[in-house]
Parts: structure tokens; C-alpha cells; sequence
């Protein structure tokens, strides 16, 4: 691995103009390409401190040996000439935006004599029109079947096509007129692209030409008095608006427009794209890829050039809506516009019905995200090498197969609860998983987080020495009961007080087997205690996702636990504190009136017939009741607040 100032040009080497440029590893692979409005300055940031850079920045320019440079006219010739490079060397340190799926098409071969519809997967093919993606394959076939009514063309391959020419007679569509035949010479190969063409112009949304048209051929032959021709007509316009309603109308102004949502946490950015025309969804996809040092709009800018780089210029809207302004906005603008042949725009929609499809699009990436970190958790040879890594980085003598998380949550210092999650294996133990309230305070009524969190973490060690001493077995399984077995790492979540924290509560209370360790969520670092310098982990290991996701479960477990006993605290029973009244009974008394309201309403006697109610303590609600306010009910097996219907 080269030092880059071995390799670093000379300041005055390096032209001011627009260019590409590429570094090289020391046997001559391309490992990064890159595009600058001006070379010099873009080129010199990546040597004059290279401990300030991104930590994968960092490791590519260690990992290169040399770079060069193209010097291009303007901007877009740059973007044009970074995507074929890209295309081209494949390079390992450039961000690849992985589909999260393999997503069919309903594709139209009209570059075949008799075009064809169909599923397809994969790469495009020259010659072929594409509708889509679409969500499962499914769903195409079902839309296809309808439009079939109207549209009947060819759906068989190439192998049934020419057996049923050679045999003379047609397939089973051919017979439920959902096929023109071509293969036994009922349509000449004309007019069935024709068909082929109408149908690929009503997919791409222009569709009320062709409804229209077969409702004025309805009423025609309904005034013809050719009722059964008319009937026909009839069905044939259901079919279609029932291929329209499988993609419902979002934009009522009849826009093509591709809509992007993105959902990012520190190491990972997921991305969905809607792809709307005529006003209606008739795609979607989506990627997911590393998070580099690049900003949003960077990201933005080089999504971009990977979804319509390759794709024909039918495929490029009319308008790109993004959540964020891509970087070099007016030099994208004129490369897609370039490439479509027309004026192509960039927005960032602000309200209405393009802004709402927007959020729409971008809770999809958020969901794409959290099935793609369950999947990556799932993984067994990741969850395996997650843990090696760890014991490496942390040097620890063992894999920690048992980790516990700890994270503290409260507001300004008030209704301050713990949590601890536990991980075995690199998977969640739910089982395992205990909540805490944290009872001291200062003489404000508060508690700060490195208190709360030496009192959680002592409150965990003392069951642990205590189920220790005693030797605690459940008697169903023979396994140390609850506390009793002994983490691996503790994680907190915080930085390096917090991390100091724990580790005095290991020194009071004698516990030198465990190791503690905090994660940041600023740069995800790892603190260790006694260190002044934090640990930094590389952006795409293992050993930090499985550390991000353990930290990540605690402040879920934290907050819900939190916002619980908040809800609780604001929504206390008109039944709480009546003398008499226990748990048991104000649970009888909801499950038998439903509500507060109805309680109030009641008389003393209607009261006493619930069970466990006697006549005396009956007068004491009613009393109780009529000279309270009308308070919202708690159901306590819930939590929740009782409507007073």
C-alpha cells in the first residue's frame, strides 16, 4: 500500500479545466473514478490531510498508486465520459446502488416481424419496448390478460409460434380471440404491429384515446341494433378500466414524472423511485447501496446518472421530482435533456399532490431500508464474520457471543427509564430484554445520563453477582435463570462519558471479565474507557453494522418504554384513588361499563352488580364519580385511553 504523498502531483501539474480523473492501484486496476467542475482544487483535497478525509476516502487513497486525469470542453462532457469510465473499470471504490430486488417488465419485442409480449428480466434488449418495473411478475400477467381483450397480440414464444404455424392450427388464445393469430395467417404480420403498437401507446398512458374509441364504436353498433357486437364493446371497455385501476391515479394533471425518495442512516442509503406516467404509477423500483462521504446531493446527482445513464431516451420523463437539489443541478438538466431531446427538469416538489406522492415514495425506501438490515442481520457467514471482527478491533479473547446494550431515555431529565437488549449470536434475544426506571434524582427532580446510566448498569451487575453466588437454576431447563449468565461486551450509547460510566460501575463492582465499549451516533465511533482518541471501524464492516443495529434496538426499546410511562403519567383514571377501588376491581368495573362515562352514569345499584362491588363500596364510586370532572379512563391492561362513547 503506497503512501499517497508518493504519488501525489504537483499542484501546478494539475489543469484548472472541467475533467475525469482516475486513480490506479499499484498493479494498474482503476479503483476510483471521479468527475470536477475544476481538476486542481478536486484533485489536491485528497492529499493535503489525508487523516481528514472520510475513513473510506482515507483507504482509497492509501490503496492507490497513481492518478491521472482527461480534461473534458464543459461539465456534461464530464458526466458523460465518469459514467462510461464507471461502466467500463467497474471500480471498487466508486458507491454501486444495488437493486433490492430483481424487478420484471412487461416488455413489447418490437423488433422481431411479429412483436411479442411478455415478462422480462435482466438487461434490457436493443429493439424492445419496456413498461415498468413492476412490483411481481403477477401483476403484469394479470393486466396483460385483460388488455389481451382489446390488444391480441402475440404472448408465445418462439418455439409455440412456429409449431403452431407448422401444425396449421392455433393455440387456446387463438381460440378465445385474446390472440389475432399470426402464426396461422389470420392477420398479416401489418397489422399485427399495429395492435402491438396501440397497445405499447396505451401502457405509456395514453389511454383515453383508446376507451374513447371503443365507447363511440358501442353506441354505434347499439344504434345499429347489433346488441351482441355492442356487448362485446361493452366488456372490452370494463377490461381496460380495470387494467387502469391497477394503477391508480396520483397526479391528476397528467404528468410523466420519475418521483425519487431516499432513506439513510450512517453506513447505508436506501433509494425508491416511482415511475409515473400519464398521471398514473406504472413502475417502481429501488436500490441500496453503501453511504460513502458524499452529501445527499451528491448522492442524488450520481443516482442520476446510474438510472438513466443506460436507459434509452423513452424511458427519461419529462420531469425528475428528487427530494433534495442535486449538485451540478443545471449540468444534469442539460445531459438528461441531451439524452431525451427535449427539455428535461429537475424539481424539488414543495406541496400538493407532487409533494405527497413524494412522501409516499420516500416511506417505501424507509421500509426497503429495514428489510434490507433484517436480511444483512439474518446472515449467517455476515453475523460470523461480524463477531470475528469485533473480537479483532476490540481485542478481546473471545467472540462476544452474548453482547448487551444499554441506552437511557428521558426528557430534560424528567421520567427517565433504561433499557437493556440483549444480542446472542449476533441475533436479538427478546427474551432477554429488561426495561428499567431509574429512581434517583437531584435536588432538581433530575437525573443526567451518565447517573442513569451507573445506576442501570449497577442494578444489572448486582442480579448478575447475585444469581452468580446463589447459583440460581431454572428448574424447567437447568439453565442459569434471568441475570445469571454474564455478557461478553456491554455497549452503551453515548460517547466517552458515558462509556467511563459504565466501567466504573465494573470497577465497584469487581467485574474484570466484561468488556464496555460506547458507540457514537455523530460518526459512529467506538469509545473505549481511558482512551482520549475513539476507535474508527471500517464504514462497510460487519463488526460495526452488527454494533449499529444492537445500538439502534436499545433506543427503540428506550424510547417505547419511555413514551409508555409519559402517556401514563398524562392520562391518570378518574378511578385512581377511590378508597376501596384495587387493580382487580377497576378492571371488572371497565369490563362491565366500558367507559368512565358510563360508570357515571349509573346508579349505585346498577354499580354493585358488577362482581367484587358491594353495595357500600358501589356509593362510594358513585359519590366519588359525580364530583370529579369528566377525566379520560385508562384501560389498565392497555394503557390505553378509553373513549367515553
Amino acid at each position: 500500500m503506497a503512501a499517497p504523498r508518493s504519488y501525489r502531483p504537483s499542484p501546478g501539474e494539475i489543469p484548472v479545466d472541467p475533467g475525469v480523473y482516475r486513480f490506479r492501484d499499484d498493479v494498474g486496476r482503476v479503483i476510483y473514478v471521479g468527475k470536477a467542475k475544476s481538476l486542481r482544487p478536486r484533485l489536491s483535497s485528497y492529499f493535503q490531510d489525508t487523516a481528514a478525509l472520510h475513513p473510506r476516502t482515507q483507504q482509497m487513497v492509501r490503496t492507490g498508486a497513481s492518478v491521472e486525469w482527461t480534461v473534458v470542453r464543459t461539465e456534461v462532457e464530464a458526466l458523460q465520459l465518469e459514467y462510461a469510465w464507471i461502466k467500463e473499470f467497474d471500480p471498487r471504490f466508486n458507491v454501486k446502488y444495488r437493486d433490492d430486488k430483481s424487478y420484471p417488465y412487461l416488455a413489447v419485442t418490437l423488433g422481431e416481424e411479429f412483436p411479442r409480449a411478455q415478462v422480462m428480466r435482466g438487461a434490457k434488449r436493443k429493439g424492445t419496448r419496456y413498461f415498468g418495473p413492476f412490483a411481481h411478475a403477477w401483476a403484469i400477467r394479470e393486466s396483460l390478460d385483460l388488455a389481451l381483450r382489446v390488444f391480441p397480440m402475440r404472448t408465445c414464444s418462439a418455439g409455440v409460434f412456429r409449431r403452431a404455424g407448422q401444425v396449421g392450427r392455433p393455440c387456446l388464445l387463438g381460440y378465445i380471440d385474446k390472440c389475432s393469430a399470426p402464426c396461422v395467417g389470420r392477420i398479416d404480420a401489418h397489422h399485427h404491429r399495429a395492435i402491438a403498437e396501440d397497445f405499447c401507446d396505451f401502457m405509456a398512458g395514453d389511454s383515453a384515446r383508446f376507451v374513447k374509441r371503443l365507447d363511440v364504436e358501442m353506441r354505434a353498433a347499439a344504434a345499429d341494433l347489433d346488441f351482441e357486437r355492442a356487448a362485446t364493446l361493452r366488456d372490452d371497455i370494463a377490461a381496460l378500466e380495470r387494467v387502469l385501476e391497477k394503477s391508480t391515479i396520483v397526479l391528476p394533471d397528467g404528468t410523466d414524472a420519475d418521483v425519487f425518495g431516499i432513506e439513510d442512516d450512517e453506513l447505508e442509503t436506501a433509494v425508491q423511485v416511482f415511475h409515473v406516467r400519464g398521471g398514473r404509477i406504472r413502475g417502481q423500483r429501488g436500490w441500496v447501496a453503501e453511504k460513502d462521504a458524499e452529501t445527499t446531493p451528491e448522492i442524488i446527482g450520481h443516482l442520476l446518472q446510474e438510472v438513466y445513464g443506460a436507459d434509452g431516451d423513452d424511458e427519461i420523463p419529462r420531469e425528475v421530482l428528487v427530494p433534495i437539489e442535486p449538485e451540478n443541478r443545471p449540468t444534469l438538466e442539460a445531459w438528461l435533456s441531451g439524452r431525451r431531446g427535449s427539455t428535461v427538469r429537475i424539481r424539488v416538489p414543495q406541496r400538493g399532490d407532487k409533494r405527497r406522492l413524494m412522501e409516499t415514495v420516500t416511506r417505501n425506501a424507509t421500509q426497503s431500508l429495514a428489510r434490507h438490515k433484517v436480511a444483512r442481520a439474518g446472515d449467517l457467514t455476515a453475523r460470523s464474520q461480524a463477531l470475528q471482527q469485533l473480537q479483532e478491533y476490540l481485542g478481546l479473547e473471545d467472540s462476544p457471543l452474548r453482547i448487551e446494550c444499554f441506552d437511557i431515555s428521558h426528557v430534560q431529565g424528567t421520567q427517565v427509564v433504561g433499557s437493556m437488549v440483549v444480542f446472542e449470536d449476533g441475533l436479538p434475544r427478546k427474551s432477554e430484554y429488561r426495561r428499567f426506571i431509574v429512581r434517583g434524582e437531584d435536588e432538581t427532580g433530575r437525573t443526567d445520563d451518565t447517573a442513569a446510566m451507573h445506576e442501570v448498569l449497577g442494578r444489572r451487575l448486582h442480579r448478575l453477582a447475585k444469581e452468580r453466588d446463589q447459583h440460581a437454576l431454572d428448574e424447567e431447563t437447568g439453565k442459569p435463570a434471568r441475570f445469571a449468565y454474564p455478557p461478553n461486551l456491554i455497549v452503551v450509547d453515548g460517547g466517552l462519558p458515558q462509556v467511563n460510566a459504565a466501567q466504573a460501575v465494573l470497577d465497584e463492582k469487581g467485574v474484570v471479565d466484561v468488556t464496555v465499549v460506547g458507540l457514537a451516533k455523530r460518526l459512529e465511533e467506538v469509545w473505549v474507557p481511558g482512551e482520549d482518541h475513539p476507535l474508527v471501524l471500517p464504514r462497510n464492516s460487519e463488526g460495526l453494522y452488527l454494533l449499529q443495529r444492537v445500538r439502534d434496538e436499545a433506543h427503540r426499546f428506550a424510547i417505547t418504554f419511555h413514551r409508555q410511562r409519559r402517556s401514563k403519567a398524562m392520562t391518570a383514571s378518574a378511578l385512581d384513588g377511590i378508597p376501596g377501588l384495587g387493580e382487580v376491581k377497576r378492571k371488572a368495573l371497565l369490563k362491565a361499563f366500558g367507559s368512565v362515562k358510563k360508570m357515571r352514569a349509573a346508579t349505585p345499584a346498577e354499580l354493585a352488580e358488577v362482581s367484587g362491588i358491594g353495595p357500600t363500596l358501589a356509593a362510594i364510586i358513585a359519590a366519588e364519580l359525580s364530583s370529579t370532572g369528566s377525566v379520560p379512563a385508562v384501560n389498565i391492561t392497555t394503557g390505553e385511553v378509553l373513549d367515553d362513547e
